[in-house]
Protein backbone atom coordinates (compact mmCIF):
# COMPACT_ATOMS: atom_id res chain seq x y z
CA UNK A 1 0.00 0.00 0.00
CA UNK A 2 1.47 3.48 -0.77
CA UNK A 3 0.15 6.75 -0.09
CA UNK A 4 1.27 10.14 -0.75
CA UNK A 5 1.45 13.06 1.66
CA UNK A 6 1.82 16.36 0.08
CA UNK A 7 3.03 19.22 2.05
CA UNK A 8 0.58 21.62 2.77
CA UNK A 9 -0.06 24.58 0.24
CA UNK A 10 -2.42 27.68 0.76
CA UNK A 11 -5.87 28.52 -0.77
CA UNK A 12 -4.52 31.21 -2.32
CA UNK A 13 -1.27 30.86 -3.73
CA UNK A 14 1.28 34.26 -3.62
CA UNK A 15 2.79 34.76 -6.82
CA UNK A 16 6.08 34.45 -7.30
CA UNK A 17 9.06 34.80 -9.79
CA UNK A 18 9.71 31.56 -12.09
CA UNK A 19 12.56 30.43 -10.51
CA UNK A 20 10.93 30.25 -7.31
CA UNK A 21 8.59 27.46 -8.75
CA UNK A 22 10.95 24.91 -9.89
CA UNK A 23 12.81 22.26 -7.23
CA UNK A 24 15.20 24.42 -5.12
CA UNK A 25 18.65 23.45 -5.99
CA UNK A 26 20.40 20.62 -3.73
CA UNK A 27 22.22 22.39 -1.07
CA UNK A 28 19.94 25.60 -0.85
CA UNK A 29 18.87 26.45 2.48
CA UNK A 30 16.79 28.57 4.77
CA UNK A 31 14.70 31.39 3.63
CA UNK A 32 13.87 33.47 6.47
CA UNK A 33 11.10 36.46 6.00
CA UNK A 34 10.74 39.12 8.78
CA UNK A 35 8.67 41.77 8.77
CA UNK A 36 10.15 44.83 10.77
CA UNK A 37 14.33 45.78 10.22
CA UNK A 38 15.11 44.96 14.10
CA UNK A 39 13.33 41.62 13.78
CA UNK A 40 14.83 40.75 10.49
CA UNK A 41 18.69 41.70 12.24
CA UNK A 42 17.51 39.82 15.61
CA UNK A 43 16.89 36.52 12.98
CA UNK A 44 20.20 37.54 10.87
CA UNK A 45 22.72 37.73 14.06
CA UNK A 46 21.23 34.39 15.10
CA UNK A 47 21.85 32.56 11.48
CA UNK A 48 24.72 30.09 11.59
CA UNK A 49 24.88 28.45 7.98
CA UNK A 50 25.95 30.86 5.16
CA UNK A 51 23.09 29.71 2.81
CA UNK A 52 20.64 30.90 5.23
CA UNK A 53 19.29 34.15 4.37
CA UNK A 54 16.71 37.04 5.85
CA UNK A 55 14.63 38.88 3.52
CA UNK A 56 12.61 42.10 5.54
CA UNK A 57 8.77 41.79 4.23
CA UNK A 58 7.60 44.95 5.33
CA UNK A 59 4.57 45.56 8.10
CA UNK A 60 1.02 44.34 7.46
CA UNK A 61 -0.40 41.92 4.63
CA UNK A 62 -0.50 44.31 1.81
CA UNK A 63 3.14 45.47 2.03
CA UNK A 64 4.38 41.70 2.72
CA UNK A 65 2.10 40.78 -0.29
CA UNK A 66 4.39 43.60 -2.00
CA UNK A 67 7.65 42.24 -0.95
CA UNK A 68 6.88 38.59 -1.45
CA UNK A 69 6.09 39.75 -5.26
CA UNK A 70 9.08 41.95 -5.61
CA UNK A 71 11.83 40.26 -3.98
CA UNK A 72 14.58 38.25 -5.23
CA UNK A 73 15.92 35.55 -3.31
CA UNK A 74 18.12 33.30 -3.72
CA UNK A 75 17.50 29.38 -3.87
CA UNK A 76 15.95 27.69 -0.65
CA UNK A 77 14.52 24.58 0.14
CA UNK A 78 12.51 25.80 2.99
CA UNK A 79 10.73 28.86 4.76
CA UNK A 80 10.25 30.21 8.21
CA UNK A 81 8.31 33.42 9.04
CA UNK A 82 10.17 34.71 12.04
CA UNK A 83 8.90 38.24 13.99
CA UNK A 84 6.92 38.95 17.23
CA UNK A 85 3.38 39.32 17.80
CA UNK A 86 0.65 39.74 20.32
CA UNK A 87 0.24 36.71 23.18
CA UNK A 88 -3.48 35.84 23.23
CA UNK A 89 -3.45 33.57 25.73
CA UNK A 90 -2.71 34.40 29.60
CA UNK A 91 -0.06 32.30 30.46
CA UNK A 92 2.31 33.64 27.76
CA UNK A 93 5.20 35.72 28.65
CA UNK A 94 7.44 38.42 26.63
CA UNK A 95 9.76 36.45 24.93
CA UNK A 96 8.06 32.42 25.12
CA UNK A 97 7.65 31.67 21.19
CA UNK A 98 4.74 30.48 19.64
CA UNK A 99 5.04 28.00 16.03
CA UNK A 100 2.47 28.09 14.20
CA UNK A 101 -0.25 24.99 13.63
CA UNK A 102 -2.12 26.96 11.59
CA UNK A 103 -2.45 30.98 10.23
CA UNK A 104 -5.69 32.28 9.52
CA UNK A 105 -6.59 35.42 8.20
CA UNK A 106 -10.45 34.84 8.68
CA UNK A 107 -10.98 33.58 5.49
CA UNK A 108 -8.37 31.10 4.59
CA UNK A 109 -6.78 29.06 6.78
CA UNK A 110 -3.56 27.15 6.29
CA UNK A 111 -2.24 23.98 8.42
CA UNK A 112 1.16 23.82 9.05
CA UNK A 113 1.39 19.94 10.67
CA UNK A 114 5.34 19.86 11.86
CA UNK A 115 4.43 22.69 14.16
CA UNK A 116 4.69 20.27 17.36
CA UNK A 117 7.95 18.89 16.16
CA UNK A 118 9.95 22.13 15.65
CA UNK A 119 8.25 23.66 19.14
CA UNK A 120 9.47 20.69 20.66
CA UNK A 121 12.97 21.00 19.18
CA UNK A 122 12.74 24.94 20.47
CA UNK A 123 12.39 23.48 24.06
CA UNK A 124 15.27 20.93 23.80
CA UNK A 125 17.23 24.21 22.54
CA UNK A 126 16.05 25.90 26.41
CA UNK A 127 13.86 28.19 24.96
CA UNK A 128 9.66 28.37 25.51
CA UNK A 129 8.10 27.43 23.27
CA UNK A 130 4.71 25.88 22.01
CA UNK A 131 2.22 25.00 19.10
CA UNK A 132 -0.61 26.97 18.46
CA UNK A 133 -2.94 28.71 16.31
CA UNK A 134 -2.02 32.44 14.83
CA UNK A 135 -4.61 34.83 13.41
CA UNK A 136 -3.42 37.51 10.95
CA UNK A 137 -5.03 40.79 11.98
CA UNK A 138 -5.36 43.77 9.55
CA UNK A 139 -4.41 46.39 12.10
CA UNK A 140 -3.11 46.62 15.63
CA UNK A 141 -5.86 44.84 17.84
CA UNK A 142 -7.12 46.38 20.82
CA UNK A 143 -7.19 44.72 23.99
CA UNK A 144 -11.34 44.69 23.47
CA UNK A 145 -10.50 42.26 20.46
CA UNK A 146 -7.99 40.39 22.68
CA UNK A 147 -10.93 37.98 23.88
CA UNK A 148 -12.35 37.46 21.11
CA UNK A 149 -9.51 36.23 19.02
CA UNK A 150 -8.48 33.73 22.24
CA UNK A 151 -12.12 32.33 21.85
CA UNK A 152 -11.63 31.16 18.24
CA UNK A 153 -8.66 29.38 19.54
CA UNK A 154 -5.73 31.45 18.81
CA UNK A 155 -3.17 32.23 20.89
CA UNK A 156 -1.12 34.76 18.93
CA UNK A 157 -1.63 37.38 16.27
CA UNK A 158 0.32 39.18 13.93
CA UNK A 159 -0.17 41.19 11.04
CA UNK A 160 1.56 39.15 8.52
CA UNK A 161 1.79 35.23 8.55
CA UNK A 162 -0.53 34.67 6.65
CA UNK A 163 0.11 36.70 3.42
CA UNK A 164 3.44 35.02 3.53
CA UNK A 165 3.34 31.73 3.90
CA UNK A 166 1.97 31.41 0.39
CA UNK A 167 5.37 32.77 -0.33
CA UNK A 168 7.39 29.25 -0.07
CA UNK A 169 5.45 28.36 -2.89
CA UNK A 170 4.52 24.33 -1.97
CA UNK A 171 8.35 24.13 0.03
CA UNK A 172 8.01 23.20 3.38
CA UNK A 173 6.86 26.56 5.44
CA UNK A 174 7.05 27.02 9.31
CA UNK A 175 6.18 30.23 11.34
CA UNK A 176 8.13 31.06 14.54
CA UNK A 177 6.72 34.23 16.34
CA UNK A 178 7.92 35.97 19.55
CA UNK A 179 5.89 37.12 21.76
CA UNK A 180 6.26 40.67 23.01
CA UNK A 181 3.08 41.65 25.44
CA UNK A 182 -0.05 40.63 26.18
CA UNK A 183 -1.56 42.92 23.17
CA UNK A 184 -0.27 45.43 20.25
CA UNK A 185 0.46 48.62 22.76
CA UNK A 186 3.11 50.59 25.26
CA UNK A 187 4.30 46.90 26.51
CA UNK A 188 5.56 46.28 23.07
CA UNK A 189 8.68 48.73 24.10
CA UNK A 190 9.54 46.79 26.59
CA UNK A 191 9.02 43.74 26.02
CA UNK A 192 10.44 43.86 22.24
CA UNK A 193 13.99 43.34 24.17
CA UNK A 194 13.10 39.85 25.25
CA UNK A 195 10.79 38.76 21.64
CA UNK A 196 14.25 39.87 19.62
CA UNK A 197 16.22 37.84 22.09
CA UNK A 198 14.12 35.01 21.48
CA UNK A 199 14.34 35.21 17.62
CA UNK A 200 18.15 35.45 18.07
CA UNK A 201 18.11 32.26 19.60
CA UNK A 202 15.38 30.09 17.71
CA UNK A 203 17.57 31.18 14.51
CA UNK A 204 19.98 27.91 14.60
CA UNK A 205 16.88 26.02 15.67
CA UNK A 206 15.07 27.29 12.50
CA UNK A 207 18.46 26.11 10.55
CA UNK A 208 18.29 22.90 12.27
CA UNK A 209 14.56 22.47 10.69
CA UNK A 210 15.39 23.78 7.40
CA UNK A 211 18.11 20.55 7.15
CA UNK A 212 15.14 18.05 8.09
CA UNK A 213 13.14 19.43 5.42
CA UNK A 214 12.97 17.21 2.26
CA UNK A 215 10.61 14.92 0.21
CA UNK A 216 10.56 11.38 1.96
CA UNK A 217 9.45 7.48 1.75
CA UNK A 218 7.77 6.26 4.99
CA UNK A 219 8.20 2.96 5.07
CA UNK A 220 5.52 1.67 7.41
CA UNK A 221 5.88 -1.77 9.15
CA UNK A 222 3.10 -4.45 9.11
CA UNK A 223 2.37 -5.95 12.15
CA UNK A 224 3.13 -3.11 14.69
CA UNK A 225 1.23 -1.17 17.50
CA UNK A 226 -1.64 -2.65 19.53
CA UNK A 227 -1.40 -6.55 20.08
CA UNK A 228 -4.35 -9.20 21.20
CA UNK A 229 -2.62 -8.45 25.03
CA UNK A 230 -2.59 -5.21 24.90
CA UNK A 231 -5.87 -4.68 23.50
CA UNK A 232 -7.65 -6.45 26.04
CA UNK A 233 -5.50 -5.86 29.00
CA UNK A 234 -6.85 -1.59 28.00
CA UNK A 235 -10.38 -2.87 27.76
CA UNK A 236 -10.55 -4.46 30.98
CA UNK A 237 -9.79 -1.22 32.51
CA UNK A 238 -12.45 0.35 30.56
CA UNK A 239 -14.96 -1.37 31.19
CA UNK A 240 -14.32 -1.82 34.92
CA UNK A 241 -14.55 2.24 34.91
CA UNK A 242 -17.70 1.53 33.43
CA UNK A 243 -19.52 -1.00 35.04
CA UNK A 244 -17.39 0.17 38.47
CA UNK A 245 -17.54 3.96 38.17
CA UNK A 246 -14.11 5.77 39.04
CA UNK A 247 -11.86 5.11 40.73
CA UNK A 248 -10.65 1.97 39.41
CA UNK A 249 -6.58 1.24 40.90
CA UNK A 250 -4.35 -0.66 38.77
CA UNK A 251 -1.49 -2.21 40.12
CA UNK A 252 1.76 -1.15 38.25
CA UNK A 253 0.95 0.06 34.61
CA UNK A 254 -1.64 -1.93 32.79
CA UNK A 255 0.49 -1.77 29.88
CA UNK A 256 3.97 0.00 29.43
CA UNK A 257 3.17 3.07 27.50
CA UNK A 258 2.84 6.56 28.81
CA UNK A 259 0.24 7.35 26.42
CA UNK A 260 -2.44 5.02 27.47
CA UNK A 261 -1.68 5.09 30.70
CA UNK A 262 -2.60 9.17 30.86
CA UNK A 263 -5.56 8.48 28.87
CA UNK A 264 -6.87 6.08 31.54
CA UNK A 265 -6.21 8.26 34.11
CA UNK A 266 -8.21 11.31 32.32
CA UNK A 267 -11.17 8.44 32.57
CA UNK A 268 -10.49 7.64 36.35
CA UNK A 269 -8.02 5.31 36.53
CA UNK A 270 -5.26 4.87 39.56
CA UNK A 271 -2.13 3.36 39.27
CA UNK A 272 -0.22 2.31 41.74
CA UNK A 273 2.93 0.67 42.58
CA UNK A 274 1.95 -1.60 45.33
CA UNK A 275 -1.11 -2.81 46.85
CA UNK A 276 -1.27 -0.82 49.91
CA UNK A 277 -2.02 2.18 48.20
CA UNK A 278 -5.38 0.79 47.43
CA UNK A 279 -8.02 1.50 49.91
CA UNK A 280 -9.37 -1.93 51.17
CA UNK A 281 -12.08 -3.44 49.49
CA UNK A 282 -12.04 -0.63 46.28
CA UNK A 283 -11.49 -2.63 42.97
CA UNK A 284 -7.87 -3.22 41.75
CA UNK A 285 -6.82 -4.57 38.32
CA UNK A 286 -3.98 -6.40 37.72
CA UNK A 287 -1.64 -5.62 34.68
CA UNK A 288 -1.17 -7.24 31.40
CA UNK A 289 2.36 -8.49 33.02
CA UNK A 290 1.36 -10.61 35.58
CA UNK A 291 2.18 -11.31 39.25
CA UNK A 292 3.07 -13.30 41.89
CA UNK A 293 0.89 -15.47 43.81
CA UNK A 294 1.71 -13.47 46.72
CA UNK A 295 0.47 -10.34 45.36
CA UNK A 296 -2.73 -12.15 44.73
CA UNK A 297 -2.76 -13.56 48.70
CA UNK A 298 -1.57 -9.63 49.35
CA UNK A 299 -5.15 -8.84 47.73
CA UNK A 300 -7.14 -11.21 49.03
CA UNK A 301 -6.30 -10.73 52.74
CA UNK A 302 -7.52 -6.97 52.16
CA UNK A 303 -10.86 -7.57 50.66
CA UNK A 304 -9.76 -6.03 47.03
CA UNK A 305 -11.94 -6.98 44.47
CA UNK A 306 -9.82 -7.65 41.83
CA UNK A 307 -9.66 -7.97 37.87
CA UNK A 308 -6.85 -9.85 36.35
CA UNK A 309 -5.91 -8.33 33.04
CA UNK A 310 -2.59 -10.94 32.68
CA UNK A 311 -1.76 -11.64 29.43
CA UNK A 312 -2.91 -14.95 28.47
CA UNK A 313 0.45 -15.81 27.17
CA UNK A 314 2.36 -14.75 30.18
CA UNK A 315 -0.42 -16.98 31.95
CA UNK A 316 1.05 -19.82 29.85
CA UNK A 317 4.76 -18.87 30.99
CA UNK A 318 3.66 -19.22 34.92
CA UNK A 319 1.19 -22.48 34.40
CA UNK A 320 4.62 -23.68 33.32
CA UNK A 321 6.88 -22.52 35.63
CA UNK A 322 4.63 -24.45 38.22
CA UNK A 323 4.47 -27.70 36.30
CA UNK A 324 8.18 -27.77 35.94
CA UNK A 325 8.88 -26.79 39.53
CA UNK A 326 5.96 -29.44 40.89
CA UNK A 327 7.81 -32.02 39.11
CA UNK A 328 11.30 -31.15 40.83
CA UNK A 329 12.91 -29.23 37.98
CA UNK A 330 15.31 -26.40 38.28
CA UNK A 331 13.60 -23.60 35.83
CA UNK A 332 16.12 -21.10 34.30
CA UNK A 333 14.08 -18.52 33.32
CA UNK A 334 15.63 -16.19 30.12
CA UNK A 335 14.74 -12.84 31.04
CA UNK A 336 15.14 -9.15 32.08
CA UNK A 337 16.01 -8.32 35.38
CA UNK A 338 13.49 -6.49 37.58
CA UNK A 339 10.59 -6.20 34.60
CA UNK A 340 7.38 -7.15 36.38
CA UNK A 341 6.80 -10.03 33.71
CA UNK A 342 9.98 -11.63 35.09
CA UNK A 343 9.13 -10.54 38.87
CA UNK A 344 5.57 -12.02 38.94
CA UNK A 345 7.02 -15.63 36.43
CA UNK A 346 10.02 -16.08 39.52
CA UNK A 347 7.39 -15.47 42.09
CA UNK A 348 5.34 -18.40 41.19
CA UNK A 349 8.29 -21.03 42.54
CA UNK A 350 10.85 -18.84 43.78
CA UNK A 351 12.92 -21.81 44.89
CA UNK A 352 12.84 -23.63 42.03
CA UNK A 353 13.69 -20.64 39.48
CA UNK A 354 16.85 -18.80 38.58
CA UNK A 355 17.50 -15.80 36.26
CA UNK A 356 18.85 -15.94 33.53
CA UNK A 357 19.78 -12.91 31.47
CA UNK A 358 23.07 -13.79 29.15
CA UNK A 359 25.16 -16.49 27.96
CA UNK A 360 27.68 -15.48 30.61
CA UNK A 361 24.82 -16.31 33.40
CA UNK A 362 24.71 -20.22 31.68
CA UNK A 363 28.26 -20.24 32.53
CA UNK A 364 28.31 -19.77 36.25
CA UNK A 365 24.90 -21.57 36.59
CA UNK A 366 25.04 -24.41 39.32
CA UNK A 367 21.67 -26.74 39.62
CA UNK A 368 21.30 -29.59 42.37
CA UNK A 369 20.77 -31.92 39.32
CA UNK A 370 21.41 -31.10 35.91
CA UNK A 371 19.17 -33.78 34.21
CA UNK A 372 16.20 -32.20 35.83
CA UNK A 373 16.69 -28.53 34.24
CA UNK A 374 13.88 -26.97 32.42
CA UNK A 375 13.87 -23.02 30.61
CA UNK A 376 11.11 -20.63 30.27
CA UNK A 377 11.56 -17.04 28.35
CA UNK A 378 10.28 -13.53 29.18
CA UNK A 379 7.31 -12.92 26.33
CA UNK A 380 9.04 -9.55 24.85
CA UNK A 381 12.64 -10.96 24.18
CA UNK A 382 14.05 -9.97 21.19
CA UNK A 383 14.02 -13.70 19.72
CA UNK A 384 17.72 -14.09 18.71
CA UNK A 385 18.78 -12.72 22.01
CA UNK A 386 17.04 -15.11 23.92
CA UNK A 387 18.42 -18.31 21.74
CA UNK A 388 21.77 -17.55 22.22
CA UNK A 389 21.16 -18.14 25.74
CA UNK A 390 18.90 -20.87 25.43
CA UNK A 391 21.65 -22.63 23.31
CA UNK A 392 24.09 -22.06 26.09
CA UNK A 393 21.86 -23.90 28.00
CA UNK A 394 21.32 -26.78 26.16
CA UNK A 395 25.07 -26.96 25.62
CA UNK A 396 25.50 -26.82 29.35
CA UNK A 397 22.39 -28.94 30.41
CA UNK A 398 21.89 -31.23 27.24
CA UNK A 399 18.67 -32.91 28.61
CA UNK A 400 17.15 -29.51 29.21
CA UNK A 401 13.57 -29.65 28.78
CA UNK A 402 11.48 -26.66 26.82
CA UNK A 403 8.26 -25.02 27.16
CA UNK A 404 5.96 -27.08 24.98
CA UNK A 405 5.35 -24.21 23.03
CA UNK A 406 7.65 -20.85 22.11
CA UNK A 407 6.99 -18.20 24.93
CA UNK A 408 8.17 -15.16 23.11
CA UNK A 409 4.54 -14.19 22.18
CA UNK A 410 3.53 -14.27 18.24
CA UNK A 411 3.19 -10.46 18.63
CA UNK A 412 6.65 -10.03 19.58
CA UNK A 413 8.21 -12.40 16.76
CA UNK A 414 6.05 -10.65 14.43
CA UNK A 415 7.08 -7.05 14.87
CA UNK A 416 10.81 -8.14 15.17
CA UNK A 417 10.64 -9.40 11.67
CA UNK A 418 8.99 -6.84 10.42
CA UNK A 419 10.66 -4.10 11.31
CA UNK A 420 13.58 -5.90 10.26
CA UNK A 421 12.13 -5.38 7.01
CA UNK A 422 11.75 -2.17 6.98
CA UNK A 423 15.59 -1.35 8.35
CA UNK A 424 17.17 -3.02 5.63
CA UNK A 425 15.34 -0.15 3.42
CA UNK A 426 15.90 2.49 5.42
CA UNK A 427 18.16 5.09 6.69
CA UNK A 428 16.12 5.65 10.11
CA UNK A 429 13.93 3.71 11.55
CA UNK A 430 11.88 5.67 14.39
CA UNK A 431 9.81 2.89 16.87
CA UNK A 432 7.18 4.48 18.86
CA UNK A 433 7.06 2.83 21.77
CA UNK A 434 7.74 3.74 25.63
CA UNK A 435 11.55 3.43 27.35
CA UNK A 436 9.74 0.92 29.87
CA UNK A 437 8.50 -1.12 27.27
CA UNK A 438 10.39 -4.29 26.79
CA UNK A 439 8.91 -5.33 23.29
CA UNK A 440 9.03 -1.78 21.51
CA UNK A 441 13.22 -1.37 23.14
CA UNK A 442 13.75 -5.09 21.53
CA UNK A 443 12.54 -3.40 17.64
CA UNK A 444 14.76 -0.51 18.21
CA UNK A 445 17.81 -3.54 19.12
CA UNK A 446 16.46 -5.04 15.62
CA UNK A 447 16.80 -2.07 13.18
CA UNK A 448 20.47 -1.34 14.91
CA UNK A 449 21.39 -5.13 14.65
CA UNK A 450 20.52 -4.73 10.96
CA UNK A 451 23.06 -1.58 10.87
CA UNK A 452 19.96 0.85 10.25
CA UNK A 453 19.75 3.78 13.37
CA UNK A 454 16.83 3.90 15.34
CA UNK A 455 15.07 5.73 17.85
CA UNK A 456 12.60 4.72 20.83
CA UNK A 457 10.16 8.07 20.79
CA UNK A 458 6.72 8.30 22.34
CA UNK A 459 5.31 10.54 19.84
CA UNK A 460 6.17 12.98 17.31
CA UNK A 461 7.90 15.36 19.39
CA UNK A 462 10.78 13.33 20.75
CA UNK A 463 11.69 13.64 17.06
CA UNK A 464 15.35 15.52 17.40
CA UNK A 465 15.59 17.29 14.14
CA UNK A 466 19.42 16.25 13.47
CA UNK A 467 18.16 12.46 13.40
CA UNK A 468 16.61 13.67 9.93
CA UNK A 469 19.12 15.53 7.96
CA UNK A 470 19.78 13.60 4.77
CA UNK A 471 17.30 11.02 5.56
CA UNK A 472 14.97 10.33 2.52
CA UNK A 473 13.84 6.99 3.59
CA UNK A 474 12.23 6.72 7.02
CA UNK A 475 11.41 3.26 8.68
CA UNK A 476 8.44 3.45 11.13
CA UNK A 477 6.86 0.98 13.44
CA UNK A 478 5.03 1.03 16.99
CA UNK A 479 5.49 -2.01 19.68
CA UNK A 480 2.82 -4.08 21.37
CA UNK A 481 1.72 -1.31 23.38
CA UNK A 482 1.65 1.90 21.30
CA UNK A 483 -1.50 2.99 19.97
CA UNK A 484 -1.98 3.47 16.65
CA UNK A 485 -2.70 6.87 16.36
CA UNK A 486 0.60 7.36 17.67
CA UNK A 487 2.43 6.23 13.98
CA UNK A 488 -0.37 9.05 11.97
CA UNK A 489 0.51 11.66 13.91
CA UNK A 490 4.81 10.88 13.36
CA UNK A 491 3.22 10.51 9.95
CA UNK A 492 1.56 13.48 9.96
CA UNK A 493 4.39 15.73 11.52
CA UNK A 494 7.02 14.08 8.81
CA UNK A 495 4.83 15.91 6.22
CA UNK A 496 5.59 19.16 7.58
CA UNK A 497 9.00 18.58 6.49
CA UNK A 498 8.18 17.71 2.64
CA UNK A 499 5.56 15.56 0.90
CA UNK A 500 5.31 11.87 2.28
CA UNK A 501 5.10 8.86 0.35
CA UNK A 502 3.91 6.19 2.59
CA UNK A 503 4.87 2.57 1.69
CA UNK A 504 3.88 -0.76 4.01
CA UNK A 505 5.91 -3.73 4.27
CA UNK A 506 3.55 -6.09 5.52
CA UNK A 507 5.16 -9.44 6.50
CA UNK A 508 2.67 -11.39 8.29
CA UNK A 509 -1.58 -10.85 9.32
CA UNK A 510 -2.84 -11.27 12.64
CA UNK A 511 -5.54 -12.79 13.68
CA UNK A 512 -5.39 -13.34 17.15
CA UNK A 513 -8.04 -12.59 20.28
CA UNK A 514 -8.56 -12.90 23.59
CA UNK A 515 -11.63 -13.45 25.63
CA UNK A 516 -12.41 -11.15 28.52
CA UNK A 517 -12.76 -12.07 32.63
CA UNK A 518 -16.51 -12.66 33.65
CA UNK A 519 -16.04 -9.32 35.81
CA UNK A 520 -16.04 -7.04 33.00
CA UNK A 521 -18.18 -8.88 30.84
CA UNK A 522 -21.12 -7.13 29.56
Amino acid sequence: MTETIPQPRTEEAVDSTADDKVPAPVGAGLLVYAPLRLEARAVRRGLTRPDSQVVRAGMGATRVRQSADGSRPGPFSAMVVMGTAAGLADDLRPGDLVVASEVTDGETTVALPGADLLAAELRRAGLSARAGKITTVHKLIKSSQRSRLAASGSIAADMESAALVAAANGRPVAVIRAISDGGFGPGMVTGGVAALRALRAAAPVAERWAAACRERTVLLAGPRSFCAGVERAIEIVERALELRGAPVYVRKQIVHNTRVVADLEERGAIFVDELDEVPSGATVVFSAHGVAPAVRDDAKDRSLSVIDATCPLVSKVHAEARRFAKEGYTVALIGHGGHEEVEGTLGEAPGSTVLVQTPADVEGLSVADPKKVAFLMQTTLAVDEAADVADALRTKFPQMRAPGSDDICYATTNRQAAVRAVAVEADLVLVAGSKNSSNSVRLVERSEREGTPAHLIDGATDIDLSWLSGVSVVGLTAGASAPPAVVSEIITALSGLGTVTVTERVTTTESVQFGLPREVRR
